[in-house]
């Protein structure tokens, strides 16, 4: 196309219509009237996104075998033996042995936790839904995948999953500015709602504005009605720093997700809740405590006028006018010798 002014008047007739449907896409969140457009796209360009990480990626058929097992994981010995097949797929190069540990982080934590779920690979990133923070994954409602079921790995909870399409989903991640997931502090159960802020720590809030909270305490979720959007007890953070309440009827605290959200790869839809709320079983074991250094005891001596050398509880160890011989023994100074032949 030439470089006239109707040509140019259409770019600029274009790039209006773009900013206006990501505008009302934004507005209209969960209802967005261009929702059906987005299933329909998801439809049409997942298998080719799905095709072209398949032909890149040769590891896609080993995270189709986690995925094909729709069983609950009951047992350890049954994870240890699908661990141990993926291994035998994947290989021995490094990002493939990256990629074996995070499969054998996640079907541990979903044992754990008594999580049914589908493994499915990162296949793009991008702005699926305005300039939200999303991934694309190659697991769609044919592997029985269904919009609002909770995504999670190895780490944690990554997020929700927002889009269907056959072949390919779009997730939502916990740190996007319109993810908010309840929460529950570990072992004093205190309740909060977490916020994402982007690359910032999480914001939660807890209900109760003089609610204890520390440095180093540790969130998992709440659940939601129906285990949708969230199934109880998968981790989400560390509290990194607390704000003083003020006397609000809430009280806001800063939490570092587990989840590095800029470098997924592997990932779980959970589509089987668990029979009973996991609580804290599925969070990371805290390290263990540096032991404390045994005191060095000390002696304390006093010498006499006569020259003993007297220990706390009495004792006469020594005196300062003898000195040990070659053979260790204590014998009389020169001076003494001297006084003993007089």
């Amino acid at each position: 196309m030439r470089d006239t002014r109707e040509s140019r008047l259409l770019l600029v007739l274009l790039i209006a219509i773009a900013f206006a449907l990501i505008t009302v896409d934004i507005r209209g969140g969960e209802a967005s009237p261009v929702d059906g457009a987005r299933q329909a796209a998801a439809t049409v360009f997942g298998p080719v996104e799905n095709g072209v990480a398949s032909a890149v990626d040769p590891v896609g058929n080993a995270i189709g075998a986690v995925r094909a097992s729709g069983a609950r994981h009951d047992k350890i010995a049954t994870l240890e033996k699908q661990n141990a097949e993926l291994k035998a797929k994947l290989g021995s190069g490094d990002r493939n042995r990256s990629r074996v540990r995070q499969l054998d982080d996640m079907l541990k934590k979903s044992a754990t936790g008594q999580y049914g779920i589908k493994a499915a690979e990162v296949i793009a990133i991008g702005a699926a839904q305005g300039f939200s923070w999303t991934v694309t994954i190659d697991a769609g409602s044919k592997d029985g995948v269904k919009r609002d079921m909770t995504v999670l790995n190895g780490d944690g909870l990554v997020g929700r999953v927002t889009t269907v399409g056959p072949d390919t989903s779009t997730v939502l991640l916990a740190n996007d500015p319109d993810f908010t997931v309840g929460t529950r502090m570990e072992s004093t159960d205190e309740l909060g709602f977490a916020t994402g802020q982007g690359s910032r720590p999480l914001a939660v809030q807890f209900l109760n504005g003089k609610a204890k909270v520390k440095k180093g305490d540790r969130l998992v979720t709440f659940g939601s009605s129906k285990d949708k959007p969230f199934v109880p007890g998968v981790p989400v953070g560390e509290v990194v720093r607390v704000d003083p309440s003020g006397g609000d009827l809430t009280r806001t605290v800063y939490v570092r997700p587990y989840v590095g959200f800029t470098k997924l790869d592997i990932v779980g839809i959970v589509v089987q809740a668990p029979r009973t709320d996991p609580r804290d079983a599925v969070l990371p074991k805290k390290p263990k405590a540096p032991a404390k250094p045994k005191p060095t005891p000390t002696v304390t001596v006093t010498i006499s006028p006569n020259g003993d050398i007297v220990d706390t509880e009495g004792n006469v160890v020594g005196n300062v006018h003898e000195s040990p011989d070659p053979s260790g023994n204590a014998t009389p100074n020169a001076d003494n010798a001297v006084n003993e032949q007089r």
